[in-house]
């Protein structure tokens, strides 16, 4: 299998109290911000690539249709 699907959840508190361990207390929401901004501006790039594709195909549809 591998992957992220093999880590399972106690190493995902493995991994999550040595990111506390390296971070601190104080910085955690400061880096948890960051991320959270980071995956939503990577969820409205892509939501704009599928958006032109999908102007792009219309625009090739109709232009197919007239001729």
């Amino acid at each position: 299998m591998g992957g992220l699907g093999a880590i399972g959840v106690p190493g995902l508190i493995i991994i999550l109290v040595i990111v506390l361990i390296v971070f601190g207390p104080k910085k955690l929401p400061e880096i948890g911000g960051a991320v959270g901004k980071t995956f939503a501006e990577f969820k409205k790039s892509t939501k704009g690539l599928i958006d032109d594709e999908d102007d792009t195909a219309k625009k090739e549809e109709k232009k197919s249709d007239a001729s």
